[in-house]
């Protein structure tokens, strides 16, 4: 973390122009990157109040910045376990940036004491490019569906990666950087901004709150306090909002299902540390002025809600901690529960299926003359899927130290080994998995992973790490190690080179030897005969039945398919 560095501060003077380009050219453009920056070093240069940090470096070779809006002015670590924590993240995508003007004129407004609530227990931190290199990449076209600005960045960054799929992979400079962030400010709220379209509706604005089944105590005080006031207070402004319309390809009136932010996306990652969350998505269809100011809105009753809750969304943060350290087990994988719903009064147009003017097919149309407001259903609910046991540590070999560089940067303590020893242990099987056949952000993710363990004893070596589970940050933990979670290491192949044999056989050598063992094992040959009845494909293919026999053997290597990370369970 550095300082930005800007010339002595100065006294704000009443003729200096605050005004965002947003602003001057009347809500149809958005600022660059520099002239962004540039905004941030005035406000830092001419208000005590506030700071612009640099952290590491991104993929764009520039380093990430944060701005710091503090009532007392100081930005050091320790001030920020003295007030609440808001944490806003903008461009993530920057062709949608309307969080990108609405950050700007809520830190000036705040500052120059324009806004209907003083500052005082809130620590306001605000990245205002987050994917610098998509910034840096402005067009005018690919938006094909969006109501402006004139001109805007794009959504792969300097990797042409995807960001908001990047928040456990991490291949990006980026979140090194953002992970430092995250640790540093200890938020107790994080909202990301974004644009969206799946279907047209009346709302210029519906967010994404973090799954209360997800969060515990947490998400109870959420769906209980927070979102109600945070409606309440929308609706009171003109802007209407609901939880965002998880629907593509078809009409909400029907109902839509909660979008599922697995650790992947910035507020899955958030919920691995029990702080909540909200994805703000307004409407592409709707002007981009109308977007940015229900955005700004948005971010200024967020603050308010933390100057009066904070406090009791910090106990909540503390109960559900407590009850992560006293549970013996944590969910790892989940579905929607679609035997529960809540009802929603939604403001909708009315879809119907015409006749395409360019292809003859049919094709779906909004009628924006037939407005609707009806209850509909929305399925927000989770059902457990898979538990995961909680080890007392996990033994990581030395030769996967990539991986606790990831958890190290993630604020999970890792200690190591001071001999060599053995060791009693569970091992973890990889017994199916399946695999996208198309790259997803430059992996190949595994799904439907089937596991199952042994105990055996095995032998660590000095300098082997030991990742213990009596840490506050415990679900991160078991979410990143289970390999059949959804976002664990392993299903973004973090391990696949245990799917792969590296010894094997040539056939008319080894003919001799498995006869041998057939002639010697009379298990083994009673095994081979009754495999040979059930499978017929096995009849047919003696290569395979040679296959069989040296599998049983100790021919077969032992780290094929046999997950490196060990689980070590001790009386409590």
């Amino acid at each position: 973390m550095q300082q930005e560095q800007i010339d002595q501060k100065q006294l704000p003077k009443k003729d200096l122009n605050w005004e965002t380009v947003f602003e001057t050219s009347d809500g149809t453009k958005t600022v660059t990157y520099q002239e962004g920056i540039a905004y941030y070093k005035k406000l830092a240069k001419h208000f005590d109040q506030f700071h612009l940090l640099n952290f590491g470096t991104t993929d764009a070779g520039k380093p990430l910045h944060l701005g710091v809006l503090s009532p007392e002015g100081s930005y050091l670590p320790s001030n920020f376990k003295t007030k609440n924590v808001l944490l806003i993240n903008n461009a993530i995508h920057p062709g949608e940036p309307d969080g990108v003007e609405a950050s700007m004129m809520l830190v000036r407004d705040i500052l120059e004491k324009k806004v209907d609530f003083e500052l005082k227990n809130t620590i306001i931190a605000i990245i205002p490019f987050y994917n610098i290199g998509g910034a840096l990449n402005r067009n005018t076209g690919t938006r094909a569906n969006q109501d402006g600005p004139e001109e805007y960045g794009f959504r792969g960054n300097a990797q042409n990666l995807d960001l908001n799929r990047d928040f456990i992979k991490m291949d990006s400079k980026n979140m090194w950087a953002f992970a430092e962030i995250f640790r540093l400010t200890k938020p107790d709220l994080f909202i990301d901004t974004h644009v969206s379209n799946g279907a047209d509706y009346q709302y210029t604005l519906t967010y994404l709150a973090s799954h209360e089944d997800k969060l515990g105590v947490v998400g109870e005080f959420v769906r209980d306090k927070m979102n109600p006031y945070m409606e309440q207070a929308m609706d009171k402004d003109g802007y209407p909002i609901v939880p965002y319309v998880n629907v593509w390809g078809t009409t909400p009136d029907k109902g839509y299902v909660q979008f599922f932010d697995s650790p992947r996306y910035s507020s899955g990652y958030a919920a691995l540390f029990n702080v909540p969350s909200y994805v703000v998505e307004t409407h592409m269809l709707k002007p981009y002025k109308e977007r940015t100011l229900a955005t700004y809105g948005f971010l200024k009753h967020a603050v308010k809600f933390l100057e009066s809750n904070g406090e009791a969304l910090n106990l909540a943060k503390k109960q559900q901690f407590s009850l992560d350290s006293m549970a013996t087990a944590l969910p790892v994988n989940w579905e929607a529960d679609m035997t529960q719903a809540d009802t929603l009064l939604f403001k909708g147009y009315e879809g119907v299926m015409k006749k395409s003017e360019v292809s003859g097919f049919s094709r779906l149309f909004y009628d924006r003359t037939k407005p609707y407001e009806k209850a509909i259903p929305y399925y927000n609910a989770l059902k457990v899927t898979e538990v995961a046991t909680i080890p007392n540590y996990y033994v990581i070999p030395m030769g996967w130290s990539k991986i606790v560089d990831y958890l190290k940067q993630n604020n999970i303590k890792v200690k190591q080994f001071k001999r060599d020893q053995a060791l009693k242990v569970k091992v973890t099987y990889i017994d199916e998995y399946e695999t996208v056949k198309t790259p997803y952000e430059s992996h190949y993710l595994h799904y439907n992973i089937k596991t199952s363990t042994r105990e055996e004893e095995v032998k660590v070596r000095k300098g082997d790490y030991i990742v213990k589970t009596n840490q506050p940050f415990v679900r991160f933990i078991i979410e990143t190690l289970t390999p059949s979670a959804k976002d664990s290491y392993f299903a973004w192949n973090f391990f696949d080179a245990i799917l792969q044999q590296k010894e094997h056989f040539s056939a008319y050598v080894f003919e001799d030897k498995a006869k041998q063992y057939l002639d010697e094992d009379p298990e083994l040959k009673k095994a081979f005969d009754e495999a040979l009845k059930k499978d017929a494909s096995l009849r047919k293919n003696g290569y395979k039945q040679l296959e069989f026999i040296y599998d049983q053997t100790n021919h077969k290597e032992k780290s094929f398919m046999r997950y490196p990370i060990y689980s070590v369970y001790t009386e409590k």
